[in-house]
């Protein structure tokens, strides 16, 4: 399907939120899993592809009905944004899980890397197959990053980081290249890790986005965050990215930001100016709808430091955690808002 041929599109960021017959929020709201948590499904696994198939029609109605220009699968067949992908690759062991603890002292099982990590075949193929069949809008679908993926494991088998990272880079683009076949419209790929670790995400992130980016000839997207709203609370943000301006060296298209909670100062797009940016308008830490006005005002301000023709609107970052009420709400004003401003460029 083509792109939304008018200004200011408006796109989610990935995830939606599953339905409370399908998964156990209480167990998902625990974190952000990197190896499996199969016990999440409510469904047994006889009946679970057709569930997730279900609920994945109910999460890309609920987008359209929204106003949703450039629609997801909503991520409904994954425990985590990542997992899906990093767990089905050779020469990771899940089943006997490394501990890592991070500097609040909380500690997380990851998979560890025992051998070359290679794909052994596609992964999130089908999803993309479904989502294509499932709608008439431009769709997306989203991958983990290589270089968040090589800090989201435990490497026992590669001589450093940076040689893993590009592993999972050649994973990644593997990938990638039979979602476009498929028919995505847009492909992203998640990188929140580049935040985490600034240091190392100098020295190789933009090479490992690059590799994994090879030879698609859609639009990408790299979207980087500060955390999930339901997992890292909005006082813990900062107010600015420690690794952003780099990443005008990848062949990426666009670079998706969260803005809205942490109160971004846009004036660090000027460091992007190769750019179309996908810019985060809803605050997912604030449990109530904004308004419509406040929205366009975020908009607005975007428009102050990047013409209409590079600025896609956006949520934060994924949905996941939120009341499947609130997402929609959330949406429906973010949709409304940017006709409201894209009629005031007219």
């Amino acid at each position: 399907m083509p792109l939304p041929p008018h200004l200011l599109p408006a796109t989610v960021v990935g995830s939606y939120p599953q339905p409370d017959w399908l998964v156990d929020r209480a167990m998902l709201s625990k974190g952000v899993p990197r190896t499996r948590m199969q016990a999440m499904w409510r469904v047994p696994a006889e009946h679970l592809e057709e569930a997730q198939d279900d609920a994945t029609i109910v999460a890309i109605r609920d987008m359209e009905r929204a106003g949703i220009d450039i629609v997801t699968d909503g991520e409904i067949r994954r425990e985590s944004y990542s997992n899906r992908l990093a767990t089905a690759l050779d020469g990771i062991d899940t089943d006997n899980p490394a501990m890592i603890t991070s500097r609040s002292g909380h500690q997380t099982p990851v998979p560890r890397v025992v051998g070359p990590v290679k794909r052994r075949g596609p992964v999130e193929q089908r999803d993309m197959q479904f989502l294509r069949k499932s709608t008439d809008r431009a769709a997306k679908i989203t991958l983990p990053g290589p270089f968040t993926m090589s800090q989201q494991a435990k490497n026992e088998h590669y001589k450093d980081d940076e040689e893993l990272a590009m592993a999972f880079a050649d994973a990644v683009n593997a990938e990638a290249l039979d979602l476009q076949k498929a028919g995505a419209d847009v492909i992203q790929l998640d990188e929140p890790w580049v935040r985490q670790n600034p240091e190392l995400a100098k020295r190789y992130a933009v090479k490992a986005i690059n590799r994994a980016l090879q030879g698609i000839t859609v639009p990408t997207v790299v979207h980087l965050c500060f955390g999930y709203a339901a997992v890292v609370p909005g006082s813990s943000k900062p107010s600015g990215y420690s690794f952003l301006a780099e990443l005008d060296d990848t062949i990426a298209s666009q670079i998706s930001i969260e803005a809205a909670q942490p109160k971004l100062d846009l004036g660090v797009l000027a460091d992007l100016s190769s750019k179309t940016i996908m810019l985060g308008v809803l605050d997912l830490g604030d449990p109530a709808i904004e308004s419509v006005e406040t929205v366009a005002a975020r908009i607005r301000n975007g428009l102050k430091h990047v013409p209409a023709e590079r600025l896609v609107v956006a949520p934060d970052c994924g949905m996941k955690y939120m009341p499947r009420e609130v997402a929609f709400g959330k949406l429906k004003a973010m949709c409304e808002a940017a006709a409201i401003v894209r009629g005031e460029l007219s």
